[in-house]
Parts: structure tokens; sequence; C-alpha cells
């Protein structure tokens, strides 16, 4: 609690004081209200509530759907999406930020149902449940027909009208469903995977299952809409024809079905064919079969009175005499050609044992040994020659090296002079001092000397 007030003092509030008298303010003052922007910073927790900023150009609100209202969004939310949220202003006290707790969310510009309707759509479609390579055929004639719907509604009345009168013999099972309101989906599921687990265990015999109702608003066909029903129809082993509404709605589970029909009773019309058209097909089939069957029999007579008059079954000996003559050609014809086949193989042999002959060890060993002594005389012989050329080179080398060898400069009258101390030979009389010893190298002998 705030201090007490003594006159000319102002009010001093503590946080919270301040924090919970502005939250009354915005819940007593403004209330509940309607707002719209764009989702931003979208979480929903594992606790079922969900958190996000709705924002527009210029500002941005906190925004909480607890877990008991957010159970009840048909559509699913997301970042980037403009919805409208109706719900009360208040103050998370925690942080002193206020926040909208919603209540309801509408898609701006769209049906909530149309939304969450199209984005199942988008999801189905994209796992291929929609794909016609995963559609069963529907039966022809089928004997046991499963239907899920309302026992009491328009719809089953119309689909057994129709049966009685086009096929009054056909065994027909229904499996009794609420096919509105809340739970009713589950009901639509629970049901057409009841009649499969009927089916393969053999207690039932099913080849056909209708799922369908009559027509309604959205709202009234949106339990056919909702996941847990594709998913039953989808992995159902029985063929199955949805026939929800009229002939101008469609719902998630037409698009999953093996077949949509259009209508109820066009459900029952494509299932189930007139008695009165099946007797008349049969006995056309009948007819048609007479007819061929005569007329096979007719050519068969034809034929065999043409064998009766051939030359076979009036002259039969003069024919095996031919045939006999014929047998004669072909051995003959058979011999002439084993002498052929034979003759050939005798030369190709004899050519081959020459190539063996060349072939044979002994021979290649000849060979080889001629090989090697070739090449050991082209080795000798250029061993010859490169032994030739490297003396005639060396006896040049050897004269041109006498040519500047310093004895023969020394031969020609030249001397050449050393410093005696460290032997370097001099070129220039500036290279020695005055007392300094020399050593002279003549063509024979040395002399010594003092530098005057």
């Amino acid at each position: 609690m705030a201090d007490a007030v003594t006159p000319g003092q102002p009010k001093i509030y503590t946080v919270t004081e301040l924090t919970r008298e502005v939250r009354e303010l915005l819940e007593t003052e403004i209330g509940e209200v309607w707002v719209e922007g764009e989702i931003s910073n979208f979480r929903a927790q594992a606790s079922g509530h969900l958190y996000f900023t709705l924002k527009d150009a210029g500002a941005q609100l906190s925004v909480v759907m607890f877990r008991g209202n957010a159970a009840s969004l048909k559509f699913k939310l997301g970042d980037g999406l403009q919805i409208v949220v109706f719900g009360e202003l208040s103050v998370y006290e925690a942080r002193g930020q206020y926040q909208l707790i919603a209540r309801r969310m509408e898609p701006k510009g769209y049906g909530a149902l149309q939304l969450a309707f199209e984005q199942l759509k988008q999801k189905l479609a994209a796992e291929g449940l929609f794909d016609a390579a995963r559609k069963k055929p529907i039966p022809a004639y089928p004997e046991h027909i499963g239907i899920v719907t309302s026992p009491t509604g328009a719809a089953i009345r119309d689909i057994l009208n129709i049966i009685e009168r086009r096929f009054p013999n056909i065994h027909i099972v229904i499996a009794p469903t609420r096919v509105q309101g809340d739970g009713a989906a589950a009901e639509i599921a629970a049901a057409v995977d009841e009649l499969n687990t009927l089916n393969e265990s053999g207690r039932l015999s099913l080849d056909v299952l209708i799922v369908t109702r009559g027509g309604g608003s959205i709202e009234d066909l949106w339990a056919f809409n909702e996941e847990v029903v594709a998913r039953a129809v989808a992995r159902s082993k029985i063929p199955t024809i949805s026939a929800v509404g009229h002939e101008i709605d469609f719902t998630i589970c037409d698009f999953v079905a093996d077949l949509r029909a259009p209508t109820p009773s066009a459900a029952a019309e494509l299932v189930v064919k007139q008695r009165l058209e099946l007797v008349e097909t049969v006995a056309a089939l009948g007819q048609r079969l007479e007819r061929e069957t005569e007329t096979a029999l007719n050519a068969l007579k034809h034929r065999l009175e043409l064998a009766a008059t051939s030359y076979v079954f009036r002259r039969p000996a003069e024919l095996v005499r031919q045939y006999q003559q014929r047998v004669d050609d072909a051995l003959a014809s058979i011999e002439n050609a084993a002498e052929q086949w034979l003759s050939a193989r005798h030369g190709r042999i004899e050519i081959l044992g020459e190539q063996l002959a060349r072939l044979s060890p002994t021979a290649r060993v000849a060979q080889y040994r001629q090989r090697l002594e070739n090449l050991c005389e082209r080795q000798a012989h250029a061993l010859k020659s490169w032994r030739q050329d490297r003396q005639h080179a060396l006896k040049e080398l050897s004269g041109r090296l006498a040519l500047l060898s310093p004895q023969n400069v020394l031969n020609r009258g030249y001397s050449i002079t050393t410093r005696a101390s460290d032997g370097k030979v001099l070129t220039a009389a500036a290279q020695v001092r005055k007392g300094e010893r020399v050593r002279t190298r003549l063509r024979e002998g040395e002399i010594e000397s003092d530098v005057a």
C-alpha cells in the first residue's frame, strides 16, 4: 500500500502499485477491442499458449492467447500473417508491459475456415496424398458396400433407395457417426479405421467404402476437412468414395479419396450398376457369343471341306513320294556341305600348323641368338669408334694445353718473377718495395735478387 499522504505532499507509488493501477485503467477504460496487424516473433509454447507481436508500420503490440482459446483456432498462425484479433488490454506486471489477451482471431480478408482448408490442402498435397498414382480402382460390381454417415440423414436414405432400385441383392454395412459438430471428425475417422480392421480380420468382406453426408454450409461440412479424416481415408485399404455435400462443394476428404462423387445419390449410382442394365448386358454378351461361335464353326467346316477335296486326300502316296525325294535332296545337300566344311577345316589346320612351326621354341631361340650376335657386333663396333673419337679429342686437348703451358712461355725467352716472401707473381714494379727479395724463374733455373 502507498504511504499515507499528508497535506501538501505528493503521493508516492511503489512500482507494483503504479503498474496495477495502469492495468486497471486499461482494463476498465479501454477493455475489449478489435485490433488488426501483422504477426511477428510467433512462439507456440509446450503449454499450449501462443505468444506473438502484432505490428503495423508505426507500432507494435504484444499478444498472448491462452490454451483454452488457442485450441479453437481453425487455422495455423505464423509470422507475416495479417489477422484481426479480439481481446482485452491488460498489463503483464512482472515486466511492466502492456499486452492484448486474445480471445478470437480471424485472418484479415480471408475466412478462418477457408484459410485452414487451404493450409491443410497444401500440406497433404506436398505429402502426395492427392496423387493419382496412389488411388485404388473402384470395383465394377461390388457385392458388399460399407457406408460411413449419419443413420438419420438424407444422404443414407438417398443411397439406400437408389441401391434398392438398381440392385436389391447387394449387402450393405452402415457405420453410424455424427457428420457435423465437435467430435464428428474423430468419429468419422474411427469408423473408417474400424471397417478396415473388420475387413482385414475377415469378420466383414467389403468391396468399397462410401464416406458421405448431405449438403450444408462450410461449417456444417467442416468435419470432412479435418486432418484426422483425411489421414484415415488415405490409409484405408478398402477403395473409398467421398460423397460430401452438393456438386459445388469440395472437401479435403474428396481430394484424398480414391473417387469423388458430386452427391450421395451420385455415389450410389457410380458404385451400383442397374440390375436391368446388367441383365441386358449379359444377354447381349450371350447373343454375341452365339454369333461368334457359329461363325467360328462355319469357318472350320469350310476348311474341312477344302481339306477333303485337296491333293493330299486325293493322292496321298504321291505326296509321300515327293516328301521322300525332298528328304533325299536335303541329305545330299547336307553331305556336300559337310565335305566343303571338312575341306576348309583341313586347309585351316595346315595353315595353323605352319604358323605353329614358326612359333616353336627352337625356332624362336635361334632367332633370338642371331639377334644377340648382331647386337654384340654392333656394340663392339660402336665401342671401338667411341674409343677412337675420345683418343683423338684427348690429343687435341693435350696440344692446346701444351701451348698454354708456362714452360713454353719460358722456352721462348720470357721469365716469371715472384715475391720471395709469398710466391705472388709480379706484374708491375709497384708491387715490390726496395730491399724486398724476389725470385726470377728462367727457362733453366731461378735467380734470387734484392730490389735496389
